[in-house]
């Protein structure tokens, strides 16, 4: 794997583990609503600033426009699909913020758990078909150029802006695991 695709597989994992640290959270809906609120709304910020605004960007502004230039077809194939999933998201993480501004946590869980799973499909098909497909349409140098493009995006956007997120995740993690020994 190139160290383009490998920083956005890379990626997926830390989403992943954000997905995992939600469904624990998940455990506090009825036992500790405050908790939960300010927990979730730290998870629902991360997946706003990093999934979309590190990781769907540079896919968005670097990887599939250079993909399709090199091949016409993935535009308005799967680089298609892909694009109208991150729009989805969009739309999916704006519902989930009106449910958790009302104090619904059953329907803010509930639309929560729809947006994994489909985002867990977008990652899937990503990790399996997109950046397969990009390790064979780039020469090595190409893709260097583009992970090189990937990293001035990070430090654009902030790179300290990156790891606080990631700090954030770790944070929450180690308050549900200090809650659950408590529990």
């Amino acid at each position: 794997m190139t160290e383009s695709t490998q920083l956005l597989f890379d990626e997926h994992e830390i989403i992943i583990s954000a997905m995992d640290i939600a469904k624990e959270n998940e455990k506090l809906i009825g036992k500790d609503n405050a908790r939960y609120e300010t927990n979730f709304r730290l998870l629902l910020s991360f997946f706003k600033a990093y999934a979309d605004g590190f990781h769907h960007f540079k896919e968005e502004e670097i990887l599939f426009p250079a993909m399709s230039r090199k091949n016409e077809l993935l535009e308005e194939g799967v680089i298609k699909e892909m694009l109208d999933n991150h729009e989805e998201f969009r739309t999916m993480t704006a519902s989930i913020n009106d449910f958790l501004n009302k104090k619904d946590y059953a329907h803010a869980s509930q639309q929560f758990n729809l947006y994994t799973e489909a985002l867990l499909d977008h990652i899937a098909v990503e990790n399996d078909e997109v950046f397969q497909m990009a390790e064979t349409l780039f020469t090595d140098d190409e893709a260097e150029k583009i992970y090189h493009r990937f990293l001035d995006c990070d430090r654009e956007i902030g790179d300290e802006k990156k790891k606080e997120l990631v700090n954030t995740l770790e944070a929450v993690k180690k308050d549900l695991l200090v809650q659950n020994k408590v529990s």
